[in-house]
């Protein structure tokens, strides 16, 4: 049972280095996928230093230009599907994501026989540090209206720490997810429901990045409530029903 932890990186000097050791360190089952955008701070050198470091548990792809987080996910998944992989995980790289978590994911997986695991912040024993109130009314305000409006009991549809098991994976159709930026969290959690999978969501805390400044924007934001709207359109086009979802309490 392997595990592929895809990272997109772009300006992550600074937490890369101890992000991919700490990986690394939660067992022998997670390998690392750096996916790099180009960065002008020198983030892909240190991708292509980590790879000897750890060689056969680290690999690096490099993209030229700002391609979005969205294409660099879908790269990731397209190379576990081709190395064989059961897990994929998505992970932002600047430590929002605790990397404790990895081994809960995996362990939350088998237990609830579910597809997918969500690290949620919107459950019981979730939450957000060091987050200016406006921040955290964004984020919570954009999930409730996300799960009304596409009809699923999901608390956390924006979040961007989760887990796929493969057969997922192989069955949605990669080549039509049209999201560029956070609503592709959204778009790949709602594709997984209306398939019929079970999503769970699991308790995280998301940590504010220890380096670096943030990468969303109002121009993001706005396409995540723009796809939601397309995704329920195309949903009652399609007459599919779907699942409400399931998630721990």
């Amino acid at each position: 049972m392997h595990a592929l932890v895809i990272l997109p990186t772009y300006n992550e000097l600074g937490n890369l280095g101890p992000l991919v050791d700490s990986i690394i360190e939660q067992g022998e089952m997670f390998d690392v996928l750096i996916i790099d955008d180009g960065s002008p701070d020198g983030t892909g050198l240190l991708a292509d230093h980590l790879k000897t470091v750890y060689p056969n548990r680290v690999e690096v792809i490099h993209r030229q230009g700002k391609l979005g987080l969205a294409t660099a996910y879908l790269t990731g998944f397209r190379f576990g599907l081709n190395k064989g992989y059961d897990y994929m995980f998505e992970m932002d790289a600047d430590f929002s994501h605790n990397p404790r978590y990895l081994p809960e994911f995996i362990e939350t997986m088998l237990r609830e026989k579910a597809d997918v695991v969500l690290g949620s912040r919107y459950v019981q024993g979730g939450g957000v540090t060091r987050w200016p109130w406006y921040r955290k009314l964004i984020s919570r305000g954009g999930s409730l209206y996300a799960g009304l409006v596409l009809g699923v009991n999901v608390k956390d549809l924006t979040g961007g720490f989760k887990c796929f098991s493969r057969r997922v994976l192989e069955s949605i159709n990669l080549e039509t997810i049209e999201s560029t930026g956070y609503g592709f969290q959204i778009e790949m959690t709602y594709r997984a429901l209306k398939a019929g999978f079970k999503v769970v969501e699991m308790p995280i805390i998301f940590e504010e990045r220890r380096e670096g400044k943030s990468k969303m924007s109002p121009a993001i934001f706005m396409e995540a409530l723009w796809m939601v709207g397309k995704l329920r359109i195309q949903s009652g086009l399609e007459g599919e029903h779907h699942p409400a979802g399931e998630r721990l309490r």
